[in-house]
């Protein structure tokens, strides 16, 4: 009987041990969803466990197949960061076949759990009225990506008949920043920004309160676990497992 590759979320973590939190409850339900399957969670920088490490267990395991999905919701077609750790797990264990998946991306679907995760922003300040959006997301982003945002920014505003704002950040929030001070000098006064974070680390929170700062109503907290977000893992798995580990891939795997 044959085995189904291995599966490792991969993303970068964050220095704040609790931030990555959503990272391992994340593995914890996929592998609930998929018995089948051995999920892991590998972090690219500041906490274990490493790629490397992961993949040194799952060898030890028996594991001939590993399939990398990245985390990132802006990058559409790859991270340096898991191309990096193919080619280096790929040098450390030459009969193990290796692949990535696409990144789980900024995909349409990913507007519904803003409008969700939004609601519950302005709720808890008992906002009854916006006038304006600002759709704010890390710098993790490649080219295809930027593209992509743009257009969910402009999808967004199209829904709720509202501007929209495209806001990409640092460390420092100063994309958010500047995205609310563009819109109050425009005389918006009632706005709201939706992240687009799968956890609470360092980036959001500086987006957070720089958008609070300089006049925003409401931020949404990060995602977290959804079922969406499962969902969209096991698409990026599943497409990668059965390409045959070929690193090529079509406008509407992107898409998903």
């Amino acid at each position: 009987m044959m085995t189904a590759p291995a599966l490792v979320l991969v993303t970068k973590g964050s220095a704040e041990q609790e931030s990555n939190g959503a990272f391992h409850s994340l593995r914890k339900q996929l592998q609930i969803m998929r018995p089948d399957l051995q999920v892991n969670v590998a972090f690219l920088r500041h906490c274990p466990p490493t790629g490397p490490q992961v993949v040194s267990s799952l060898v030890h395991r028996g594991v001939n197949e590993v399939v990398f999905v990245p985390l990132s919701l802006t990058a559409a077609f790859s991270d340096p960061g898991v191309e990096e750790l193919v080619n280096k797990v790929s040098a450390a264990h030459p009969n193990v076949a290796f692949a990535a998946a696409r990144p789980l991306g900024p995909v349409s679907v990913l507007l519904d759990l803003l409008d969700a995760q939004l609601r519950q922003a302005l709720r808890s300040q008992g906002a009854m009225q916006i006038d304006s959006l600002v759709l704010a997301t890390s710098a993790d982003v490649d080219a295809r990506g930027i593209s992509l945002l743009k257009r969910r920014a402009r999808q967004w505003a199209s829904r709720h008949n509202l501007i929209c704002q495209l806001a990409i950040n640092y460390s420092d929030g100063i994309g958010t920043a500047q995205a609310v001070s563009t819109l109050r000098s425009q005389g918006r006064r009632h706005i709201a920004v939706g992240s687009l974070w799968l956890s609470d680390d360092e980036s959001w929170v500086a987006q957070k309160q720089s958008a609070l700062r300089n006049g925003a109503i409401a931020v949404s907290r990060p995602f977290g676990v959804q079922k969406t977000l499962l969902e969209l893992a096991i698409a990026r798995y599943s497409y990668a497992a059965m390409s045959g580990f070929e690193t090529e891939v079509s406008e509407a795997e992107i898409a998903l």
